[in-house]
């Protein structure tokens, strides 16, 4: 009988799994390097290690998988590195160019020498087709069918892998986009083909225009990935239906996020984000600022009240992206995110990275520049000789040959200049968090700072000193809390509907029709991926701002019928969102409301978190050793005890300096610190009043 509920993170150094068993409930975690040639062999290896752990005896490691959720960086790294396929795009006639003129914005207001990214589609890849459809839905000039042909075979001829379908106001009256898409299929029936009413249908040409160029250039590079995985999962034994997470928190199935791969460009972040929301809770922390460190990069995002806020556009790498997805900021600062000398002199970090191969310089592998890890290890704040509890070796001594070449140009010792390396990566990383705290009208010092991903209890406290943050959570197993997140969340879909209305009761009608239609898409939904009535729920929102304003806020809709009363706890909600964002209210100024959405929720059967008694503060029992420690504070090393993870039990307490190690991961404890274990195995670690 299949028993074991698996959440597997592929990142861009360690491949995580986590594995639940539905029988007793308790989590077993697994970790391998991933495989950058080939995501999906890393992702196998991981998942059949895992299960040959748990399920020994078992004729197939897959035989007795119930679940499989999948998070991936596929998408986002395809994007970063622009490894996309040859894209041509389709669009209105006399709208080629918006692709590249865009909002007309430098990336940084005060940077002369700020480059745009590059533009997906070559201008000679770009057709325009006769066409126009008015704002109002009012067919002003009908398809010119001859033109969209030659525009067809133009592309086919020009040997393009995907097409973009992106027309002026196709999202009001799709059906010019859905007959040039049958023409397109007609003349090349292998091409990829994204349509705007399909992937964004929303206002804002740029925005949604970006938004299918990018699904377009991402989808044969996903649906090559998930053609590779799919057999492996099978050769593996597994039968349970494989679902890969999206930006949004949520999970669909392979052959949406094949045909979507827009929707996840923020896979594999958005489930620490969700595992986060349900350890706070339990641990009784609501009001959390996560901080996920990898081998990459930082991802960070806010919760207030115990969730994360939704955002529909976002700014991912550069290219706009109209999408539902968890409000998370990203920056280049990972364990292996290199260290060199600019050309001003000074010391810089990031955001270039040596990923898994070669990897840090500690590895062996080849590398020569030094990487945050590298400065860690010669710090001893990790261990000098082996990570993932020995079955990894590091060489302490090519760390420090490396650190200590820069160091020369430096004119610093080693030990100054690594710890100046971990000073650097610290500011980058409270730069990330002030973005989404300070800037947005929100206190750090207020929140608990959850650390988790590989390298994120490493310098969780340093951070939180940084930003005069009091409290760190790491959760049991914070290196693989992406994973554990596919295991903690819900079957997800985003439905909306541009609707450029006054926020007034005249407007009802048209907004509870508006409802009316998304429900129904949902309903599809639903049905597609056989969801049970029981199990079926809907959030309602709509993005709103004072008439002539560029930015919308979203604001909850009460349930219930939509009535004038609806309209005016929707305005009261807008002036409060408004009040907190901005800090002010415009009383008096109309307000419009924008796009409706819908978000469709499929519950399904999660992973249970246990508590367990308290076994006194005597944590004495946990000490596995003791070695010496690199402190600024010091200027020295500090003999200082180790601490192993799996030994610590609820009500333990000890003080700083001190390391915590577990297979997933490093907790540094500074001096002035003090942790104790809480009934759901979470370290909380507190500034000593």
């Amino acid at each position: 009988m299949a028993r074991w509920r698996v959440g597997v993170d592929s990142g861009g150094t360690f491949t995580d799994v986590c594995l639940f068993d539905e029988e007793e409930g308790r989590v077993e975690v697994w970790k391998v390097s991933s495989t950058p040639d080939d995501p999906s062999r890393g992702i196998a290896q991981g998942v059949e290690e895992g299960m040959r752990r748990v399920a020994p005896d078992a004729a197939q490691p897959g035989a007795s998988v119930s679940y499989f959720g999948h998070g991936t960086t596929v998408a986002t790294n395809a994007l970063i590195q622009h490894r996309g396929v040859k894209t041509g795009l389709v669009t209105t006639d006399g709208f080629r160019d918006l692709l590249e003129i865009g909002r007309q914005k430098r990336p940084d207001l005060y940077d002369m020498q700020a480059d745009k990214p590059p533009t997906l589609v070559a201008r000679d890849l770009r057709q325009e087709v006769p066409e126009r459809v008015r704002h109002d839905g009012h067919i002003d000039l009908p398809l010119d069918e001859a033109r969209m042909r030659q525009a067809a075979k133009a592309l086919k001829e020009a040997g393009v892998k995907a097409i973009a379908v992106s027309f002026l106001y196709g999202f009001i009256r799709p059906e010019h986009e859905k007959r040039a898409v049958e023409i397109l299929r007609e003349e090349m029936p292998d091409a990829f083909i994204s349509a705007g009413h399909e992937i964004a249908p929303e206002f804002r040409e740029f925005e949604r225009l970006s938004t299918v160029v990018l699904n377009a250039y991402l989808g044969p590079v996903m649906r090559s990935y998930i053609e590779r995985l799919t057999p492996r999962l099978r050769d593996l034994g597994m039968t349970a239906t494989p679902h890969l997470t999206q930006s949004n928190g949520g999970v669909i199935g392979f052959g949406t996020a094949a045909e979507m791969p827009v929707r996840a460009v923020l896979s594999g972040p958005s489930t620490g984000v969700v595992g986060a929301q349900a350890i706070g809770a339990l641990a009784g922390f609501e009001d959390l600022i996560t901080f996920d460190m990898g081998g990459t990069s930082t991802d960070v995002a806010l919760l207030n009240g115990g969730h994360c806020k939704l955002t529909s556009e976002a700014m991912v790498h550069g290219y706009p992206i109209k999408a539902p997805m968890l409000d998370i900021h990203t920056v280049g600062a990972g364990g292996g995110s290199i260290a060199y000398i600019d050309a001003g002199g000074l010391l810089k970090v990031g955001p270039r990275s040596c990923g898994a191969d070669p990897g840090p310089v500690c590895y062996g592998k080849g590398n020569t520049e030094p990487a945050t890890t590298d400065a860690n290890v010669v710090l001893q704040t990790l261990n000098p000789e082996y990570l993932l509890a020995g079955r990894m070796k590091v060489d302490q001594g090519l760390a420090k040959a490396a650190i200590g070449r820069l160091a020369g140009k430096l004119g610093l010792g080693v030990m100054e200049t690594a710890q100046g390396i971990i000073s650097v990566v610290t500011a980058n990383m409270a730069r990330a968090i002030r973005v989404i705290s300070v800037q947005r009208g929100y206190d750090p010092r207020d929140y608990t700072l959850m650390a988790f991903g590989g390298a994120g209890p490493l310098h969780a406290a340093r951070l939180a000193r940084e930003l005069d943050m009091k409290r760190v959570l790491v959760p049991p197993y914070p290196g693989i809390l992406c994973a554990m997140g596919l295991l903690l969340t819900d079957l997800r879909a985003d439905f909306a509907a541009t609707k450029l209305l006054p926020a007034t009761a005249k407007s009802v009608g048209e907004v509870a029709a508006a409802f009316d239609g998304l429900a129904t898409r949902a309903g599809e939904w639903f049905t597609h991926e056989e969801i049970a009535a029981a199990d079926r729920h809907l959030t309602r929102t709509a993005d709103m701002r004072y008439a002539g304003q560029n930015y919308e806020l979203a604001v909850p809709l009460p349930e219930g019928p939509v009535t004038a009363a609806t309209i005016a706890a929707l305005s009261d909600g807008f002036a409060e969102a408004h009040r907190q964002r901005y800090g002010f209210v415009a009383e008096g100024e109309p307000v419009q409301l924008v796009t409706l959405r819908l978000e469709a929720t499929g519950r399904v059967r999660k992973a249970e978190l246990k508590s367990y008694p308290d076994a006194g503060p005597d944590s004495a029992g946990a000490i596995i050793g003791e070695r010496e420690v690199w402190f600024p504070e010091a200027g020295a090393f500090v003999p200082t005890p180790i601490y192993s993870r799996d030994k610590l039990q609820p009500g333990n307490r000890f003080t700083g300096p001190a390391i915590v190690e577990q297979m997933d991961t490093t907790t540094v404890v500074l001096p002035g610190m003090h942790a104790r274990v809480d009934p759901y195995l979470n370290l909380i670690l507190e500034v000593t009043a």
